[in-house]
């Protein structure tokens, strides 16, 4: 899906949005500081952070054997296991097993992927109602609003706008900024969906290869609710979300909240074999996974963009980008924002629609330093930018090249050679020298410079030239 304009046109609107900057402000600075209390032994950050990548690694080296293993051991304990190469496919799958049921409302605990198939309006448009029942996914869903952020997707709105909000859509809510009460208003109308939902539907943090095993992590208890209370659970989830055994779970949830939100630990970890037993007193009565592959494989084809899929979704690269901290999530225009997003969207979507996301970095390092899998955005940005501008048949990256230009290719061709010809870049200052100066501000080569940068001033003779005039060998 196209995002409306560029990401330099939305992260324009952003920047003069003071509401928008001070609500992530506040909220990074308290995020970064907890995320640094719980990591303040730099010997344990190191080695655990060594052992996530690490488990990482392994487990997308034996991909492909690892996914038949998880198929054939969840279907061993009874969760029908279902396999989708594009999100159409996905959407379709999932439609199909709700209409055998005759499901008419679904309850959704957090799941980015299912936003990644844009499940919700394909659902509204064949009658079935998708409710979101992670709160801050319930709060951008009344407000019609993607997620600004993977963990916390309500997070650029703060208490005064989430109040406006639940007066506006929650019948019987009596305006109050106290976030115990719109919590309990929420919690009220969710628990009444818990209950007459026809299915639920999950995100899933990993999906272990060994036991057939789904685990869960959350904080508020919805995601229990969504894979307990209604008789079907659907879980959702790209091919990359797998590790391999039971011991690989260990690290990552060691890292996954303590890097996300400054927790020692997730308030809840479900983890899910199998759907209910006879005589057990609840659980669904069918539980289904969905494995989404939309590009992954592709991806992981590449060993160096296989690095993108190590992300455990923990989120601390956006906590600790200074791009992403000025403009928020929705400037990035794609389901994921933040570093991972500008190194995600563009293999998944494509470099045409997400391209320009490749340059919406300074290339800082913030991201790679505070990774808990040790993932190199910043080289893998460099990477991308090169395949949008060059690309070749034989690239993993989707529309590579769709970026070529012939007048930046002579360009960088001129500067090539002037740079590597004493005579022609003697000859190059010389004449920038007597004319650069000349060049307005608005001049096509300066234009994206000069909107944000002062002019450059040229020197009338360069230092080598003043130099010979003193007669000082430079050589």
């Amino acid at each position: 899906m196209k995002p409306e304009g560029t990401f330099r046109q939305r992260a324009k609107e952003a920047l003069a949005d003071k509401e928008l900057r001070g609500n992530f402000r506040r909220a990074m600075d308290s995020l970064m500081v907890k995320r640094a209390n719980q990591f303040s032994d730099v010997d344990e950050w190191t080695r655990l952070r060594s052992l996530g990548e690490a488990v990482r690694k392994r487990t997308l080296e034996k991909l492909p054997d690892l996914l038949e293993k998880l198929e054939t051991n969840c279907k061993k304990n009874g969760i029908q296991v279902h396999w989708a190469e594009t999100t159409d496919e996905a959407n379709q799958i999932i439609l199909a097993i709700l209409q055998r049921r005759g499901a008419k409302k679904v309850v959704k605990g957090k799941s980015m992927v299912s936003e990644e198939m844009h499940l919700n309006a394909f659902l509204g448009e064949h009658g079935i109602t998708a409710l979101e029942a992670d709160l801050g996914e319930y709060i951008v869903q009344l407000a019609e609003q993607m997620p600004s952020h993977i963990i916390m997707p309500a997070i650029h709105l703060n208490r005064r706008q989430i109040a406006d909000l639940f007066k506006k859509k929650i019948d019987g809510f009596e305006y109050t900024e106290s976030a115990v009460e719109m919590t309990a208003a929420a919690r009220e109308v969710l628990r009444r969906e818990f209950s007459e939902a026809d299915a639920g539907l999950s995100g899933v943090n990993m999906a272990v290869a060994e036991t057939g095993t789904i685990v869960l992590v959350e904080n508020e208890g919805n995601g229990r609710m969504v894979t307990t209370v209604p008789p079907v659970h659907i879980a959702v989830t790209g091919i990359d979300k797998i590790v391999e055994n039971l011991e690989d779970v260990t690290p990552i949830l060691s890292l996954l909240p303590r890097s996300a939100t400054g927790q020692d630990i997730t308030t809840y970890v479900n983890m899910i074999s199998s759907p209910r037993k006879e005589g057990e007193k609840d659980g669904p009565e069918e539980v289904h996974l969905v494995l989404l592959d939309n590009g992954r494989t592709r991806i992981h084809a590449d060993p160096e963009t296989r690095q993108t899929l190590q992300c455990i979704r923990c989120g601390a690269c956006m906590n600790h980008c200074p791009v992403y901290t000025k403009v928020g999530g929705h400037a990035y225009g794609g389901v994921y924002p933040g570093p991972i997003g500008k190194i995600l969207t563009p293999q998944i979507e494509g470099i045409e629609p997400y391209g320009d996301l490749t340059s919406a970095s300074t290339l800082c390092n913030a991201c790679v330093e505070i990774c808990p899998v040790k993932i190199p955005i910043a080289q893998m940005l460099v990477r991308l930018r090169n395949e949008a501008a060059t690309g070749c048949p034989e690239s993993s990256v989707k529309e590579a090249g769709v970026k070529k230009s012939t007048v930046e290719d002579m360009v960088w061709k001129g500067w090539s050679t002037s740079h590597s010809s004493p005579a022609a870049y003697s000859m190059m200052t010389a004449v920038l020298g007597m004319t650069g100066n000349m060049m307005p501000k608005s001049a096509p080569m300066l234009k994206e410079w000069t909107s944000v940068r002062a002019k450059p001033k040229f020197a009338k003779k360069s230092l080598h030239r003043m130099v010979k005039k003193l007669g000082v060998d430079d050589e």
